[in-house]
């Protein structure tokens, strides 16, 4: 006979309430088999960043078909962006008061464990994740293996929209995580500053650029295609292979300045997400990034 105790049902009872007892706070990556227990704490969002950069209804028709149970859209172009005025880049970070007010009618308050999801390895929800650490907010995780894993670990979907009870009363702390082309300007002869793209190597070499209306890249920048920090199953990397390779990229110097880029702030989220996964803490973004970087022909372009 097996013992009652013993059984799965019995062992997730228990550890849903050590997380209620200890407060287990998530603040770079959860796993699907982690959310399953977690999505029933009090005071935890869950929101659904799935996004397009070329099907502008795909996150919404995503999230009407079916998405985790209580998840709340984030659209990428109204909600974690701003609308670009031709010289900000094709995402800019939103205003500042305008996002926070969003949060809020989401029901966030600072002490809300958030969790950010989509079905692209974490492109799209490592943004979210990026614009609440900005804000000072810690206890915010990205779901491993996005919505694939959350299916795989047996985790239901719905349809019913979610309906926010209560209305959130966050506040910000801002932190200094993000540079601007200024920085990067003044910077760009100084060894101590890496500026690191995320894009395709062929769009950063300046070739099959399909997006922006110039090729290339910002001289003295290094190239780390996003997907280097995923593994075949569209989890991200061990914290010691992406450190080891992170390490490299940097020359082993894990003080250097690092910025953060990309077309147009929202794959650099996600390099930004795996260097902390790695222990590398404290690197900036730069949310124009490329799509900003060359509409001022003053700003130097570098190709090959």
């Amino acid at each position: 006979m097996v013992d009652s105790e013993c059984t799965p049902i019995a062992f997730l009872k228990f550890y849903f309430q050590f997380n209620q007892e200890t407060k287990i706070m998530y603040t770079i990556l959860i796993e699907a088999e982690e959310l399953l227990v977690a999505i029933g704490r009090p005071n935890t969002i869950i929101f659904d960043c799935r996004h397009s950069l070329t099907e502008p209804d795909f996150g919404i028709n995503s999230y009407n078909d079916n998405h985790l149970p209580n998840a709340i859209y984030a659209s990428m172009d109204e909600h974690l962006s701003q609308r670009p005025n031709g010289h900000n880049g094709r995402h800019p970070f939103p205003e500042i008061q305008a996002f926070i007010e969003w949060l809020k009618n989401c029901g966030v308050n600072n002490s809300t464990q958030v969790v950010a999801y989509d079905d692209a390895g974490g492109v799209y929800a490592s943004r979210l994740w990026c614009l609440l650490k900005w804000l000072g907010h810690e206890a915010v995780a990205v779901l491993n293996g996005g919505v694939q894993s959350w299916i795989e670990s047996k985790g239901v979907l719905e349809r019913e929209v979610t309906q926010v009870p209560e209305k959130g009363n966050f506040q910000p702390h801002t932190k200094d995580i993000l540079v601007d082309s200024q920085y990067i300007l003044k910077n760009l002869n100084n060894n101590g500053v890496l500026v690191i793209d995320a894009r395709a190597n062929d769009r950063f070499r300046g070739e099959n650029e399909t997006i922006d209306p110039i090729a290339g890249h910002i001289p003295g920048a290094k190239n780390r295609f996003f997907k280097t920090n995923l593994d075949d199953n569209g989890k991200f990397k061990s914290a010691n292979t992406l450190k080891r390779s992170f390490l490299e990229l940097i020359d082993n110097k894990t003080d250097q300045q690092v910025v953060h880029q990309c077309g147009s702030g929202v794959t650099a989220c996600h390099n930004m997400l795996a260097m902390e996964i790695s222990g590398i803490k404290n690197s900036k973004l730069y949310p124009g990034s490329w799509s900003e970087w060359i509409t001022d022909n003053v700003r130097p372009i570098s190709t090959g």
